[in-house]
C-alpha cells in the first residue's frame, strides 16, 4: 500500500466528536488526537458543530468547555453546509435526516467519512454502502495502522 503524499482528509460526524470528548481512550479520541497533531485534516460542516454543541449543552453540560477548547485546538476545515440540491440528491439514496452529512462529505471531497452510525450510510433498499469510505473510527484506525506502520 502506498503512503499518501498529502494529509488524509476526514469528515468527522457529530457522534465521533461526542464520543471522542467523552472518552479519552477510545478510537474516536485517537482520531481527534491525530487531527489535533495535524496528521489528519479534519473536515466538518457547520451543521456538525451546531449539533455537537447542542448535544453537549443538553446531555453533557460539564463537557461544553472541554469540547469548545478542543475545537479551537483542532482548527478543523469548516465546509459550508450543502446546498438544498445536493441534499435532495443525497436524500434519494439515504434517509433524509442523514443526507446533509453525506452531501457535505461528498462536496468536501474527503478521503473518509468517519461515523459511529455507519449503518445510516447504507442504501436502505440494497443495504450497500453509499459512500465507499464511510467507516467507523476503529475501521479507520485499522486502515491507518496498515498504511503507516507496516514496512
Amino acid at each position: 500500500m502506498q503512503k499518501p503524499t498529502q494529509k488524509i482528509k476526514v469528515f468527522i460526524d457529530t457522534n465521533v466528536l461526542i464520543a471522542g470528548v467523552n472518552s479519552v481512550t477510545g478510537a474516536s479520541a485517537t482520531i481527534l488526537d491525530l487531527c489535533e497533531a495535524r496528521v489528519l485534516q479534519m473536515v466538518v460542516s457547520r451543521q456538525v458543530l451546531i449539533e455537537a454543541d447542542r448535544n453537549f449543552a443538553a446531555k453533557f453540560p460539564q463537557l461544553v468547555g472541554r469540547f469548545r477548547q478542543l475545537l479551537h485546538h483542532l482548527a478543523p476545515l469548516m465546509v459550508e453546509d450543502p446546498t438544498p440540491e445536493s441534499m435532495e440528491k443525497a436524500a434519494t439514496i439515504i434517509d433524509r435526516k442523514d443526507a446533509p452529512i453525506l452531501a457535505a462529505a461528498q462536496n468536501a471531497k474527503v478521503d473518509f467519512l468517519i461515523t459511529l452510525d455507519k449503518r445510516h450510510f447504507l442504501n436502505p433498499k440494497t443495504r450497500q454502502k453509499i459512500m465507499l469510505k464511510a467507516v467507523s473510527p476503529i475501521e479507520f484506525l485499522q486502515f491507518f495502522e496498515k498504511l503507516f506502520l507496516e514496512d
